[in-house]
């Protein structure tokens, strides 16, 4: 009979980092190995439950019986089952019962080519399994893979002693109403556990879960729990919702993930703080309430912070003053030594700070903080003269963007380097643009994070992702594998992702060249700008098919090497729409071909010095037909390709289509003479070039 399986592992408090792939690891488990073992149905269903204290899942329409089995079993090779007379062979009699069919003979057996040789089969039906074997199974191996972070030694009532991330009290196992008396751990099952901690009267605190499904019911109401991890996080971000009223609640996922895997009734209550710290940089208010505390911060509808914050509790009060006050009194501090922090570090300017950079090690192997400080600052200045932004502005904002640093704040929460930079520098009285590229040149920080607003910071951007990229990866550092501790691919991205969509007029090899300069005075420096290049590339196929452009068409642009990525998505744009069109196949296949034969005969054309078309060696109606429609469709694919009309370059193109078709079908290439044959070779690489200006379409040919 199919019913809903329950299994549920009581344990003490579980690592709350953890708890979430603890809970799917312990749920999958289970699932997998009854799944494998033909206990489930197509569309049984999974629900993880995941709480402080427990692990569990409950699994629909899960079979008492895995259903009976045809088994088709290889008995022996006839040459081996049967003697040289053709009886029945001692192996034979051997490997009969050694399967469990003593009394089988030979025209009880299926004779049948197994490969090159015969063997005998013997068909059998293996009735199915008890549901008690294959979940004990299926339980003992999920647990053996449960992802655990450190393993602890315990000693149980008995005075066995077992490893399990934490120390287990209880375990639970129905099918349906049915106890299954699965062994884990030193526990036997039983329909028993535990409710809330605190939310339960000591001698009624053990809950019976009567039927499967009925357990997360049962836990609510009787147990003050609620089990399912989703169901938990959806409640609590239903009660911060509703708490914060006209405010904007910040609730970043990560926090609220971690603060579902602290309680197991959450209830949130407001607190607040004093007015007086909102004269601090919320940033700093909002991390140290998050990272430190695990509060809620709320903002006013323009984003501006608000002096009142909420807690998400394990305990649900009538008179909840106890926990506000003790949250009240414990955040206080952490804000106090935020406001002090700032108001010390205001004390010295960011420049006064400069000269102690000289005393922070950035890589042994490329010197300190102030001379990485000189070689950004220098880089920048070069590309914010490219850009047309103001040189002594950039340098000035390129130098002054590491200098916070070395304040008692970025100390204390590093995740706030740059944004404190922007704070400091506008109490220096510096430049709106040099304080706001402190904070932009980190950007983009992750995938999808805003672009820097000013040229300025722009380019200090720029300089600080180059210089990483080419001097990690010239000692030796470049990413292999999952390994990427400077995170070279996020500054690659970084490079691309403003090129790109600011669309700066930069050349890459340009730039990597800029940066490779600036490590003149390193001992050993070798130029690693070519694999730099490169993996860039590698990077910027990703970006594209992000973009929504296929392989083919990724590969039409970038296997061109284009140095500068300022019109590269118009250019794919425009292989698009060429693609569509009816004639784009043959153009493409006819390019590949060109490309081939060019290829084998760059020597042939070499000899020639580029001596292009001789109109009077033309021959063939086909080709002389060909040579006129390039005469006519060349001055149309400048004109649009001079006005950055690619996808117009493109589709005049497809204008020749009949004319290189008839070419291919009527000339032949590698004529005798040798003359002939240049001149063909030549005006097929006129074509190659007039069709490869955009892109090398014959990488759409299938």
């Amino acid at each position: 009979m199919n019913q809903t399986l329950l299994i549920e592992l009581l344990t003490e408090e579980l690592p709350p980092k953890a708890l979430a792939k603890l809970g799917a690891a312990f749920a999958s488990g289970i699932v997998n190995g009854l799944k494998s073992r033909d206990f489930l149905e197509e569309d049984s269903a999974a629900t993880v439950h995941a709480t402080p204290r427990r692990l569990a899942v409950s699994i629909t329409k899960v079979r008492a019986t895995s259903p009976d089995k045809s088994i088709r079993e290889k008995v022996l090779p006839v040459s081996v089952a049967l003697d040289k007379d053709g009886n029945p062979s001692a192996p034979l009699a051997k490997k009969l019962a050694a399967l469990g069919f003593p009394d089988l003979t030979v025209a009880d057996l299926e004779r049948a080519q197994d490969g090159k040789a015969e063997s005998f089969f013997y068909t059998y039906t293996a009735p199915g399994s008890q549901l008690l074997a294959g979940a004990q199974a299926a339980l003992e191996e999920s647990v053996a893979k449960l992802p655990i972070p450190k393993v602890m030694s315990y000693q149980r009532p008995d005075g066995s002693t077992v490893q399990f991330v934490r120390p287990a009290h209880s375990l639970i196992a129905l099918h349906g109403a049915d106890v299954l008396p699965l062994t884990l751990l030193g526990l036997t099952a039983s329909n028993v556990t535990e409710g809330h901690r605190f939310l339960t009267a000591p001698g009624a605190r053990n809950v019976t879960v009567a039927n499967a499904d009925a357990y997360a019911a049962v836990l609510a109401e009787q147990g003050k729990v609620v089990p399912g991890v989703e169901a938990r996080k959806e409640k609590i971000r239903a009660s911060l919702l509703e708490k914060a009223g006209a405010d904007q609640v910040l609730m970043p996922e990560s926090l609220l993930d971690e603060v579902t895997a602290l309680v197991e009734w959450p209830v949130v209550y407001e607190c607040r703080f004093e007015e007086e710290f909102l004269a601090v940089p919320q940033e700093c208010l909002i991390l140290t309430m998050q990272t430190n505390q695990k509060y809620f911060a709320l903002t006013d509808a323009a984003g501006k912070l608000r002096s009142r914050f909420l807690i998400v509790s394990n305990i649900e009060t009538g008179t909840p003053d106890a926990i506000i006050g003790g949250n009240e009194r414990v955040v206080r501090p952490r804000l106090s030594d935020a406001k002090f922090f700032f108001e010390q570090d205001k004390k010295k300017t960011l420049e006064s700070r400069l000269p102690l950079l000289k005393n922070v090690v950035y890589h042994n192997k490329l010197g300190t903080q102030a001379e990485r400080s000189e070689r950004v600052t220098a880089l920048a200045g070069a590309i914010a003269g490219k850009l047309g932004a103001d040189v002594a502005l950039t340098e000035r904002a390129a130098r002054l963007s590491k200098a916070d640093l070395l304040t008692d704040m970025v100390g204390e929460f590093p995740e706030l380097q740059g944004i404190m930079g922007t704070y400091y520098a506008r109490h220096d009285g510096e430049h709106e643009d040099v304080a706001l590229a402190a904070s932009e040149h980190y950007q983009p920080r992750f995938a999808g994070d805003a672009l820097p607003a000013t040229a300025t910071g722009t380019a200090v951007a720029l300089a600080d992702k180059l210089e990483t990229l080419v001097g990690i990866w010239a000692i030796g550092l470049a990413p292999t594998g999952d390994k990427d501790p400077f995170a070279l691919r996020r500054h690659a991205l970084g490079v691309l992702r403003m090129l790109i969509e600011k669309r700066l007029p930069l050349s890459i090899s340009g730039l990597l060249a800029d940066a490779a300069r600036q490590f003149a005075s390193v001992a050993g420096f070798k130029d690693p700008t070519a694999d730099v290049a490169a993996f860039m590339l590698d990077r910027l196929r990703g970006i594209l098919r992000e973009r929504g452009f296929t392989p083919n068409e990724i590969e039409a642009v970038v296997a061109q090497n284009p140095d500068r990525l300022d019109d590269i998505v118009q250019r794919l744009e425009a292989v698009q729409a060429f693609a569509a069109l009816p004639e784009s196949a043959s153009l493409a296949g006819a390019n590949k071909r060109i490309t081939n034969i060019l290829k084998k005969n760059e020597e042939a054309l070499a000899q020639t010095g580029g001596a292009g078309i001789n109109a009077a060696l033309l021959q063939d109606a086909a080709e002389k037909s060909l040579h006129a429609a390039i005469v006519r469709v060349q001055p149309e694919v400048d004109a649009a390709f001079a006005k950055g009309d690619f996808a117009g370059t493109l589709k005049t193109l497809a204008q020749l289509r009949d004319d290189v078709d008839a070419f291919f079908n009527d000339v032949m290439v590698m004529a005798e003479d040798v003359a002939l044959r240049n001149n063909r070779l030549a005006l097929l690489s006129s074509l190659h070039g007039m069709m490869n200006r955009v892109a090398d379409i014959s990488k759409l040919a299938a």
